[in-house]
């Protein structure tokens, strides 16, 4: 009997494809929603940034959740975009548009989705948002995308409280990662200073080593749902001792 039912944004490239490639349960269905199809997942097609997706997407959730019977149904977020680099009013506009769209508002929206469907079934839920230490911090070329991410913090905060309020039916956490060795790096090493100063410090911490590699990451995010962390938090992969 499937006990594990997994939905993944994301999944086809970078730590959502590491999730898939470091699944931790041999009897779960993984449903990667994300544009184009990845390997070992059920593909679910959608463009995230395309808010006529959304509905879809929650009617997915609505009948892959009612109709399961395991102990476990889990939601990670990953997906999300750094483009356009540059600085707000200097950038393409509708670019910028979709940036807000699949950082900031997706999230929020698909984690309501889950939240609701979760009401018809008596499994644990588990909710994954990956966030970035750029919620917190000052990059200079990521505005939307930083913004992004702390609206997503915020509502992990929140809507944890919630879930507690309830009685932690599902739980919610947010996840930084840390700085990892995915093509969003790669593609930011490329970025000319004059649109993202700090470019020179992301090489250097690839020219050191320094970067996570995604598998080691994606394990320690599938250990996450073991962990007895408070319902809401917000952490850091880095920090062993966060949330």
């Amino acid at each position: 009997m499937m006990t594990t039912l997994i939905f993944i944004t994301g999944a086809s490239s970078g730590i959502g494809l590491a999730l898939v490639d470091t699944l931790p349960f041999g009897d779960a269905r993984v449903v990667g929603i994300n544009r184009r199809g990845g390997s070992g997942v059920e593909h679910f097609a959608a463009d995230l940034a395309d808010t006529a997706s959304w509905p879809r997407v929650s009617e997915l959730f609505e009948k892959a959740i009612a109709g399961f019977g395991g102990e476990r149904a889990v939601f990670i977020h990953c997906a999300g975009t750094l483009d356009p680099i540059g600085f707000a009013g200097e950038v393409d506009a509708a670019s910028y548009a979709r940036n807000v769209v699949l950082n900031s508002a997706a999230p929020q929206v698909l984690g309501d989705a889950f939240l609701r469907a979760m009401k018809n079934t008596d499994a644990s839920g588990h909710l994954v948002m990956i966030s970035s230490g750029a919620a917190h911090s000052v990059y200079e070329g990521w505005t939307s995308y930083g913004a992004g991410k702390a609206a997503v913090d915020q509502w992990v905060r929140t809507a944890g409280a919630e879930q507690a309020h309830r009685g932690d039916h599902c739980r919610i956490v947010s996840v930084a990662p840390g700085v990892v060795a995915t093509e969003m790096q790669r593609r930011i090493r490329a970025t000319p200073p004059a649109v993202f100063p700090e470019v020179d410090h992301f090489v250097e911490l690839h020219e050191t080593g320094a970067l996570r590699e995604a598998a080691t990451v994606a394990s320690e995010i599938w250990q996450l749902l073991d962990r007895d962390l408070p319902n809401g938090a917000v952490i850091d992969l880095r920090d062993p001792v966060s949330g």
